[in-house]
Order: structure tokens, then C-alpha cells, then sequence
């Protein structure tokens, strides 16, 4: 064999090489209430709600919140807490915890206030699937409804869920856009040639004077990707050569949570409270709720109406808002003083469980 190239075979011009992997701009159709939808990946237009649907905060509204009282700890509870939190902590003895002498528990006052706005959101893109001759629910059938009058079950309140909706009446039969009705495109790996040249001889069939034992002395192999065929099934329309386009509905319901506490304790770390529960002494639902006004903590009354408008002016033009809850929590904090050995040191009980934090310890003694 001579060192000229062999060919490496023909491919079969009917078969097309790949197209796009979504349909292009303008190859579906209009569907009457989703003319949003010009095609392409990114095509997933938001549907604000109508205007029955958005509810309006009443006028010279506001709620009251009744009185608390401040619960208080025991040194018992108070020192529990402390065996407890150096129990987890290997590097900590437990001798100062049980032997410390304990100097003042001061109970402060902590409030959390959580604003919670349960809302429904609405978008659609288009989806395809191969068509094999299931059933179509075309416009034949009627007009498809706009988004917001499709009826969709309603989950349990402040739970987020997503649930996908074909719109009805939007579904049609069009030519595969990605092997243009073929079934089947060109083999991208060996060009349609469905043979591929060696890579160990370089197409020559020889090596180093000899037969080359890969190829056998052709010069080329069969393609690996397509097994010599020089075509593989369309991977979007499995061979079915036509898809279903249909409006799919994106139903999106979502609790959003936004909690604040006043931070007037520099010694403790506010982030502590995300992990603990406090007592929900106030809890206020409605389908909008309305300022807070007369509690004894003036900056919980001022961040309802902050937060309140926030919500209403960021969900309301965009989403359907289905509930409101606000709630304020005493969380339980205490500043605990002791001594031991002669020093002075402090640790913070804090949360229905709780829980101890604590910046200096008397001992890291490794032996109890």
C-alpha cells in the first residue's frame, strides 16, 4: 500500500447534518393570550396577575398587640444548659460548670417579627415532545384560556410547590426541527463517512514498514460514535421524525419569609437566633396585613410597615398574593454572671431550647 490517503467513504446527502436543539425564532405558532413567546431557550414570559386578583391594603388600618411577660430561668436550668453545651465540646471540662458560683441571670428582652407573603406565580414556555400518534389538543378543540383561568389545586398555605400545566388547546404537529423531518442526522464524528482514518498509521495502513495491526493496512476504522452507519437517530425526535409543541404553564407557589430582630445586644451574635424557636405570642393572618401600632417596641412597629410595603409594592405586581402572617416571637435570653476560681466570666442561655453561647470558658482542660 502507497502512502496516498484512501478515501474514507461517502455519506448519503439526504441526510441532514444537526439543526438547532430548540426551534428558531418563528417556527411556532401564535396561541391567542401567550403572544410573549418568540422561541429560543430563554422564551419564559411572567404573566402578572389581573387586576381582581391584587388586593389593596385598607385604610387607617392598624393592629394591636397584646402585653407579654418576660420569662425568666432558673440557676438550675441555667447551669443544665451550660453541662450540656460543654458535654459537646471534647476540648472542655465540665468542673467549672458544676462547680461555678453563680453571680446575676439578667433576662433581656428580645422580640422577633417574621412577615410572611404566600404568593402564586405564573409563566409558560413552550415544550415538544416526539410524536408518535398520541392525542392532540389543538385549537380545533377551542380558544386556550389565558394563564391566570387555568384551574390548578392550591397546596397547603405557606408551603412552596411548582406544578407544570399543558395549556389546552395549544398543542400542534410540526416537522421535526432538528433532523428536518429525516428521523436521523449526518454523524458529526466522521462526517456522514461512517469510517474514520486511523489515528495510529495516520490514514497510511502502514507502520514503520509494516501492516498496521489497528486497521488492519485500510487505512481507516469504522466510526465508534455511529457504528459505521454514517447516521445516528435524531435525538429529539427519537425517529419519530415530527414533534408535539404545546404551551407548558409553570405554577409557582412560594412562601416569602423575611425575619428581623432589633440588635441591641453587642456581646451576643444575632445570627445565633436563626437557629432557635421563641414564643409566638402574636400571630396575625389575612389576605393582607396591615402595620403594627401601640406595641411597647416601637422599632417592631416600624419595621411592619416597612416590610409590609416592601412586600405589597415587590410581589404584587408580578405575582398573585394569596396570604399574609406576621408574627412576633419573645425569644428567650439570658445574660448569665458567674465566678470561679476567683474570675469573673458570663455565658447567654438563649431560644425555647435553650441553647449557650458562650466567648470565654474557664477551662479547655482535655481531662475531666
Amino acid at each position: 500500500m502507497d502512502n496516498k490517503e484512501e478515501d474514507l467513504g461517502e455519506f448519503d446527502p439526504n441526510i441532514p447534518e444537526e439543526g438547532p436543539s430548540t426551534p428558531p425564532p418563528g417556527w411556532l405558532d401564535d396561541i391567542h393570550g401567550y403572544k410573549g413567546h418568540k422561541g429560543g431557550e430563554d422564551d419564559n414570559p411572567l404573566y402578572p396577575p389581573p387586576p381582581a386578583y391584587t388586593p389593596q391594603p385598607e385604610l387607617n388600618r392598624n393592629t394591636l398587640v397584646p402585653n407579654i411577660k418576660v420569662p425568666t430561668i432558673s440557676e438550675d436550668i441555667a447551669r443544665d444548659a451550660l453541662l450540656k453545651f460543654v458535654e459537646s465540646k471534647w476540648t472542655y471540662s465540665s468542673k467549672p460548670a458544676r462547680n461555678l458560683t453563680f453571680k446575676e441571670l439578667k433576662t433581656i428582652t428580645v422580640y422577633r417579627y417574621r412577615l410572611e407573603t404566600y404568593t402564586e406565580t405564573r409563566t409558560s414556555a413552550w415544550q415538544f415532545e416526539p410524536y408518535n400518534g398520541q392525542m392532540v389538543d389543538g385549537p380545533q378543540y377551542g380558544t386556550s384560556p389565558p394563564p391566570w383561568d387555568i384551574p390548578v389545586s392550591m397546596p397547603q398555605r405557606y408551603t412552596d410547590v411548582v406544578e407544570k400545566v399543558r395549556v389546552p388547546h395549544s398543542s400542534f404537529v410540526k416537522m421535526c426541527h432538528h433532523c428536518n423531518g429525516c428521523g436521523k442526522t449526518r454523524c458529526v464524528a466522521c462526517s456522514g463517512r461512517g469510517q474514520k482514518r486511523c489515528t495510529f498509521c495516520h490514514g497510511h495502513g502502514r507502520t514503520r514498514k509494516k501492516r498496521c495491526t489497528s486497521c488492519h493496512g485500510r487505512g481507516r476504522r469504522k466510526c465508534t460514535s455511529c457504528h459505521g452507519h454514517g447516521h445516528k437517530t435524531c435525538t429529539v425526535c427519537h425517529g419519530n421524525q415530527n414533534l408535539m409543541h404545546f404551551i407548558l404553564l409553570t405554577v409557582t407557589w412560594k412562601n416569602n419569609v423575611e425575619d428581623y430582630i432589633p440588635d441591641r445586644q453587642p456581646d451576643f451574635p444575632d445570627k445565633k437566633f436563626e437557629k432557635v424557636t421563641g414564643d409566638p405570642f402574636f400571630i396575625d393572618e389575612n389576605v393582607l396585613v396591615y402595620p403594627i401600632q401601640g406595641f411597647p417596641d416601637q422599632e417592631i412597629c416600624d419595621v411592619s410597615t416597612k416590610l409590609i410595603n416592601e412586600h405589597l409594592n415587590r410581589f404584587s405586581s408580578t405575582s398573585r398574593i394569596l396570604q399574609q402572617r406576621q408574627t412576633i416571637e419573645l425569644v428567650p435570653l439570658t445574660h448569665a454572671y458567674y465566678s470561679y476560681s476567683g474570675k469573673d466570666y458570663s455565658f447567654f442561655v438563649y431560644g425555647i431550647e435553650n441553647k449557650v453561647f458562650t466567648s470565654k470558658y474557664p477551662s479547655a482542660c482535655t481531662i475531666l
